[in-house]
């Protein structure tokens, strides 16, 4: 029993390493500003994009921004490509701390990642055992998408402006429900 209990505590100890955690927690507490004379941004063939910054080399890159909503040119965060998506650096201010090549490698990345067609028109909205079925035209065409109906998939930004995430992750924004219909509102009531 006793033997048991020395091979569990060290079982824990190979696991969780203290040092590590903090030095790691440290790292990521460091704010790293990226500018065009600390950092190299490319295009990758694969339509991605490479970051050099000092000896440091990321053959990808991911960008996000971090008030998406309110400032789509400043504080921009560079982050690696797998989940943990961790930060390697932000950038204060697209427009002045890049070169144009960089500022439009990096918009381009930016309008992928946040990709979200307007809804103009709304065709239809059939919910059915917990889902909604959407038919709209959005300012790419018309489409057909399905949300869940509770938690959070609809979201008011302001009193008339919503955003409509999809069982996806796809983003959908409807800018002012007051340009809307009442024929319109009245099947997106269920949401207001």
């Amino acid at each position: 029993m006793k033997e048991q209990d020395e091979n569990i505590n060290n079982d824990t100890s190979d696991e969780f390493d203290l040092e590590v955690m903090e030095e790691e927690a440290e790292a990521m507490m460091k704010l790293r500003f990226i500018t065009e004379e600390n950092a190299e941004f490319a295009p990758t063939e694969g339509g991605f994009v490479s970051l050099r910054m000092g000896e440091e080399f990321y053959h990808r890159i991911q960008v996000y921004y971090t008030f998406p909503l309110t400032h789509n040119t400043s504080y921009i965060s560079i982050r690696e490509p797998d989940e943990k998506a961790k930060e390697i650096g932000i950038i204060k201010d697209l427009s002045k701390d890049v070169s144009q090549q960089t500022r439009e490698l990096l918009m381009s990345q930016l309008r992928l990642r946040y990709f979200t067609p307007l809804i103009e028109k709304i065709n239809n909205i059939r919910d059915e055992y917990g889902f909604a079925y959407f038919d709209v035209v959005t300012n790419q065409g018309q489409c057909r998408f399905t949300i869940h109906m509770g938690g959070g998939s609809v979201v008011h930004l302001t009193d008339t402006r919503l955003i409509i995430t999809d069982l996806d992750g796809n983003r959908f924004e409807i800018p002012d429900t007051g340009r809307l219909s009442a024929k319109e509102l009245k099947k997106l009531d269920l949401f207001l």
